[in-house]
């Protein structure tokens, strides 16, 4: 029944014509073209610099696209290939929000889960945290992975995992996250951990009964005509990491998902282009619809870029970053409310409800070696774009 709700509602949405946002200058959006060029200077420094490859930069106000540009090169080993604004990027840990949460909240929204929900209503092999002195249990809900206050650790060691059950082995991944030790009890401690969201694709996949995959092409990314958005999107796109002399080229970069998840995972594994990430930022920034497509209700937009109230001392809203160690892709000036994500390949997405912003800055930094760092990089390319806007509302240079 609920699969083929799913694919009903698919349909339905799929046949709404998706419309292209308008390019246009700067000054058209309240932006000054001067001080936005800027970033280019920034990031082609980094280029020659080979502190990256390439990169494209995508800049949105008011769902106008103002600055649209790529740099550098997508394959630097075993050829140059030139960066196109339209190359496919292996998001990373974008997927976690972009996929997942997202995935989350829509079963929310439909009335199978609460965030209140412990974790072990749906894995029953889930334990919960126990205090070493009493014994005391205290069990993990939803909430607590969404925010990466659960207590689960960071990581899995991959290789251990393969060597004892063989891979890809999703089943005994989950088993092993299931039982690990917690490091502290839930919404005590932030710490970012894949394995909240690995945990949290096995709650979709059991309420659904098909893979992450499919769940969040049909309810979120085929509604979106997100049509570069996928996962195992096959060869062609920017390239990562040289892995036995190769480089990974359509395959992820994580080695939890690549390894032991068969490249479906709730922690990475999705792939997409500037243009389709910034449909996914206009829906949010539209709270939850788009081109006649609504994907959330605006309540739960809000929500789920909220930091509870209860960890407010982790900066972490629901599957997005708000003001967390993490969230340094925002920079310095976009105002507190603005949230987003980051990859560890070296992607990035910020978004600005206050000013109806949308900085989308995607590199493949991990190639040909896993040696470079955007964290910098991506702060000052998103203070060049938030100093830029000097009319908060979106005026143009004529009126």
């Amino acid at each position: 029944m609920f699969r083929n709700l799913i694919l009903i509602s698919t349909l339905i949405a799929g046949s709404l014509a998706a419309q292209s946002f308008p390019i246009v200058e700067p000054g058209e959006v309240g932006m000054d073209a001067g001080k936005l060029a800027r970033a280019d200077s920034v990031i082609e420094a980094a280029v020659k610099a080979e502190e990256i490859p390439g990169a494209v930069l995508l800049v949105m106000r008011q769902a106008k696209i103002l600055h649209r540009k790529a740099y550098g090169f997508s394959m630097l080993i075993p050829e140059r290939k030139p960066m196109t604004v339209e190359t496919v990027f292996d998001l990373a840990s974008i997927t976690k929000p972009v996929a997942t949460a997202t995935s989350v909240m829509i079963l929310l929204e439909k009335g199978y889960l609460r965030l209140l929900d412990p974790v072990d209503m749906y894995i029953d092999t889930f334990e919960p945290w126990i205090d070493p002195e009493s014994g005391k249990k205290e069990r993990i809900r939803i909430w607590h992975l969404l925010t990466h206050t659960s207590g689960l650790p960071p990581y899995a060691p991959v290789k251990e995992l393969e060597d004892k059950y063989g891979a890809p082995n999703p089943d005994s991944l989950m088993a092993y996250i299931s039982r690990v030790q917690r490091h502290s009890p839930p919404a005590t401690k932030f710490r970012y951990s894949c394995l909240n969201f690995i945990t949290l694709q096995r709650v979709v996949e059991h309420i659904t009964d098909m893979d992450l995959n499919t769940f969040s092409r049909h309810n979120i990314f085929e509604p979106l005509k997100m049509t570069h958005t996928r996962y195992k999107p096959g060869a062609g796109c920017a390239v990562t990491e040289l892995i036995d002399e190769k480089p990974l080229d359509g395959v992820v970069h994580d080695p939890l998902a690549r390894i032991m998840m068969d490249c479906i995972s709730g922690n990475a594994g999705l792939f997409s282009t500037a243009d389709d990430l910034a449909r996914f930022a206009q829906m949010m920034l539209n709270l939850g619809e788009l081109d006649g497509s609504r994907i959330l209700s605006p309540l739960t937009v809000q929500k789920m870029i909220t930091v509870p109230d209860e960890v407010d001392f982790s900066g972490r809203a629901l599957g997005w970053d708000v003001d967390s160690d993490y969230s340094s892709n925002g920079g310095d000036i976009f105002p507190y409310g603005s949230y987003g994500h980051t990859g560890y390949t070296g992607t990035s997405i910020w978004i600005d409800p206050e000013s109806s912003t949308v900085v989308i800055f995607l590199t493949n930094r991990v190639h040909p070696n896993d040696s470079g760092s955007v964290v910098r990089l991506r702060s000052l390319v998103a203070n060049i774009v938030a100093a830029s806007i000097i009319d908060l509302n979106g005026k143009t240079e004529h009126d």
